[in-house]
């Protein structure tokens, strides 16, 4: 398999570098977060111009891209500026169960989304439901012609500005069960729709949804009638990379941050750098963050193949990641010293970032135990 990027990656790649590094600075990237709406749509306007929202979805889907490597050029880069605004939400997760599973009615809203006129969420994360897909608790009553659906998601990324919610609900089966479930696309405003919006401690926006009786009519139905899970499995797959690539952009910034304070910072009249103490400490830490490149790499060559090789790959590269995601921040706090606890600072947010994607979609020891499950089944 050739890992290299080809010529129109090469080409997202310098873009969207080039985008963060003159036009999302950090401070432009506190400022954005501080606001009210908890993005800027200015800057999403942007970038949408500029492909990037496009390149996470196939041609086929009206986008250009959409494939493993897509994904790990793109959230490499918005790793690297931190960058808020909801590419995961609206583009991977909503936008993309719309392109693996609507009609050609549905799929036309993918063109409003990919130019940035629209927004989407996926909510389908329950109070209970922790890392578990299946485990869905809302529900979807027949009722006419239509649906009537109830239920509470919680911590649903984006769903803070969502226009739109795809929203999971049970039609059929038990709590656990892989079958019966379906998915809906629902206008935010819908009567009986109820969002609690919020900010999570990275800086980034939330927000739970409350389902009250809302009515809604047979064509907000998404795909089969309670054949969901494969698609919702898949999308939690590409998030999955994307979140990994986003932590690997952000750890090295990170890292190259670290070894700059290393050879300025002075102590005893020396670098602190000429330590040996912390050179062994920094040399561990690079080689850590070239092994999770390797995964990450190998995830997004194995997101198009058959299932049990993207699960096992996804699985192992989101442990990894973790892992080493942790390891990057304590180090480079405690290489920092007391700057690295700093509001002001940059770098302790990157930290705080790293540690966060590590909870999301499953921690390091849930998708060890999944790995392994994955394996066994083989």
């Amino acid at each position: 398999m050739d890992f290299n990027h080809n010529e129109d990656r090469r080409m997202l790649e310098n873009t969207l570098s080039r985008y963060v590094r003159e036009q999302y600075d950090f401070e432009t990237r506190m400022e954005i977060a501080g606001t009210d709406l908890g993005y800027s749509a200015q800057k999403w306007a942007e970038m949408a111009e500029l492909g990037i929202i496009g390149a996470l979805f196939r041609e086929e889907d009206g986008g250009f891209g959409g494939h493993g490597f897509d994904l790990m050029v793109v959230f490499e880069q918005l790793g690297r500026g931190i960058v808020v605004e909801p590419f995961l939400s609206s583009a991977i997760l909503a936008g993309g169960l719309i392109a693996e599973l609507g009609n050609e009615t549905q799929k036309a809203m993918i063109d409003d989304v990919i130019a940035g006129g629209k927004l989407l969420a996926f909510a389908h994360g329950e109070p209970t439901s922790r890392y578990t897909l299946s485990d869905v608790t809302t529900t979807a009553t027949k009722s006419g012609d239509g649906w009537v659906l109830n239920g509470h998601k919680s911590v649903v990324a984006g769903g803070d500005n969502a226009d739109s919610f795809i929203i999971s609900a049970r039609v059929s089966g038990d709590r656990m069960d892989e079958t019966g479930i379906a998915l809906f696309i629902i206008d935010a405003g819908t009567d009986g729709v109820e969002r609690r919006q919020y900010g999570t401690v990275d800086g980034y926006g939330a927000a739970d949804v409350f389902l009250r009786d809302v009515t809604v009519k047979a064509d907000a139905l998404l795909g089969e009638d309670g054949g969901a899970f494969a698609a919702i499995e898949k999308a939690t797959a590409r998030a999955v990379l994307a979140l990994s690539a986003e932590a690997l952009g952000a750890m090295e910034v990170v890292k190259d941050m670290t070894l700059e304070y290393l050879r300025t910072r002075n102590q005893f009249g020396v670098p602190i750098g000429r330590f040996q103490a912390l050179q062994h400490r920094m040399a561990d830490l690079l080689m850590e963050v070239e092994q999770a490149r390797s995964i990450v790499i190998n995830a997004a060559g194995a997101l198009d193949g058959d299932r049990l090789a993207r699960e096992k790959a996804v699985s192992a590269a989101k442990n990894l990641i973790g892992r080493v995601g942790r390891l990057v921040a304590e180090e480079a706090i405690q290489m920092h010293g007391g700057i690295g606890m700093t509001w002001e600072f940059s770098m302790p947010h990157y930290a705080k970032r790293i540690i966060m994607l590590d909870h999301m979609f499953g921690d390091t020891d849930h998708h060890m135990e999944r790995f392994i499950a994955l394996s066994s089944a083989a």
